[in-house]
């Protein structure tokens, strides 16, 4: 009787080795490769008996497409993230780090389905253990179906004898490395079976029109466990983030074939598990443009700055953090939290080199407030505003707002979105926004959507980052202070 064969499978890009090897030398992830067995017949060996194939209609792109339609899961972050809601015959990969809360949002959905029934299938945890969580969150009452499985075969099988008339509408699987094929003898979260039991999934929603939602284990980098060729398959992928620090919980939308990406959803950790946030950016800021009961305004603290940032198709104000302090050590700290630490040195460079500030000598200290990760470009003038207040101990105007990417010449460079992040930074009672100079239309450069003024807000266009500096009462003088120079130093603005 032969042996039964064996090769070595990376994990990370689902290369083949001949023997077991350190590194993976296809993507150079260590300690990667994991022996599987050769599965005896695969989908697609049995050629000799192929049919020929039959002719495909081709079509044009005009004509006309309905939308595709939605129902609604009952959770309106839930329901923006996805682009308006559930498409039927989707498939959803939701993931995110141990305890984020995956497991808690897609119960709480599938309870609140406004349409159909749910059922939840896990391969991690009992259903004694799922009714526990229901009733800590007060669904113990609400029709969904539970069930303890880790075979695709049996959940396929099972879905299959139920009635057309009681097919559930939505099918949650946690998690997807917890599934097997039969006809695969690696073990479950492998290459092999995380692909296989994906690609039966996807057929099956295809074929019969059940929306499923599938959870993702992610590693140490943060990226989903098993072959990035999942992330391919599936219509839709979110990443749930939040610090264990916080309370707060982000659901981010990276690829939706039915809606935008890049869409946020905001969920606040409770006893009796997450709850919508309804305002964002009041969550965002430590410190409001009005702290006061009275109605006036609050003192502004030295080294912050609030950011107007559009996330998705959504305006949110996110308060930035810097501290600025004399440094001891040889090579001084740079340590940031929620933002780009190589954007965070270039920031700093552009203001040695084009500001006269001097930063070589101090620690820095960058956080974004309340655990959100920003990665637009839009945020380098708050940065710049938040690291400029901490050295010089100036706070900010009062009421005022940042938003503007830096060159490296030091120019101010327009972004998108303006009219959307003032209106929005109007209705929490902002009276200041500075921005990037809004060039006329027909002028060769990118400009805003919009150059319309709003209504409470008064604006502060800047050409070069230098043109900041006026507005902190210690930062150095620099000469061609261009559109700023009405400005003096200390001059009370809107809000003072």
């Amino acid at each position: 009787m032969a042996q039964p064969q064996s090769r070595y499978v990376c994990q990370q890009c689902d290369a083949q080795h001949r023997q077991w090897m350190g590194q993976c030398t296809t993507c150079g992830a260590w300690n990667a490769v994991v022996e599987e067995a050769v599965p005896t017949a695969t989908p697609g060996s049995g050629l000799k008996k192929a049919k020929k194939g039959r002719t495909i209609e081709l079509e044009g792109l005009k004509g006309s497409t309905s939308p595709p339609q939605r129902f609604l899961t009952g959770i309106k972050e839930l329901d923006r993230v996805l682009g308006g809601g559930l498409v039927p015959a989707s498939t959803i990969l939701v993931a995110g780090d141990p305890g984020i809360g995956k497991s808690t949002l897609l119960l709480q959905a599938s309870a609140r389905l406004t349409e159909g029934t749910t059922l939840y299938i896990s391969g991690e945890e009992a259903t004694a253990q799922l009714r526990m969580r229901a009733q800590r969150t007060g669904l113990a009452d609400q029709p969904v179906r539970l069930a303890a499985a880790t075979s695709i075969n049996d959940i396929l099988t099972t879905l299959e004898a139920i009635p057309v008339a009681e097919k559930p509408r939505l099918l949650i699987i946690d998690s997807i490395q917890t599934m097997y094929v039969d006809g695969l003898e690696s073990a479950p979260g492998t290459v092999s079976q995380v692909r296989a039991a994906a690609q039966g999934l996807i057929a099956l929603a295809k074929r019969t029109g059940i929306a499923i939602i599938m959870v993702g284990h992610v590693t140490k980098e943060g990226q989903i466990a098993g072959p990035r060729v999942l992330e391919h398959m599936v219509d839709t992928v979110l990443y749930f983030e939040g610090e264990r620090g916080h309370q707060f919980r982000i659901l981010r939308a990276v690829k939706n074939r039915f809606g935008p990406t890049d869409e946020i959803g905001v969920f606040e950790m409770t006893d009796a598990g997450l709850s919508e946030v309804a305002n964002p950016s009041a969550m965002f800021m430590g410190r409001g443009p009005s702290d006061d009961a009275d109605g006036d305004q609050g003192s502004p603290v030295p080294g912050a700055a609030v950011f107007a940032g559009i996330e998705g198709t959504r305006p949110v104000l996110i308060e930035i953090q810097a501290l600025v302090a004399p440094s001891s050590l040889s090579s001084p700290r740079r340590a940031v939290v929620g933002w780009d630490s190589a954007r965070l040195a270039m920031v700093i460079a552009v203001l040695e080199a084009r500001c006269g500030m001097v930063l070589s000598g101090h620690d820095v200290y960058l956080s974004v407030a309340g655990g959100l990760r920003v990665s637009e470009p839009a945020a380098d003038l708050a940065v710049a505003a938040a690291l400029i207040s901490s050295l010089t101990d100036s706070p900010a105007p009062n009421a005022t707002l940042f938003f503007g990417e830096v060159g490296l010449s030091g120019e101010v460079r327009p972004v998108n979105g303006r009219e959307a992040r003032l209106k929005e930074a109007a209705k929490l009672g902002f009276k200041n926004a500075v921005l990037p100079f809004n060039p006329p239309s027909g002028t060769g450069r990118k400009s805003g959507k919009s150059g319309k003024p709003v209504s409470g807000i008064k604006t502060i266009e800047l050409r070069v980052l230098s043109e900041l500096l006026p507005l902190f009462a210690n930062a150095p003088g620099t000469p061609g202070q261009g559109r700023v120079t009405q400005m003096k130093p200390r001059q009370k603005m809107a809000g003072d």
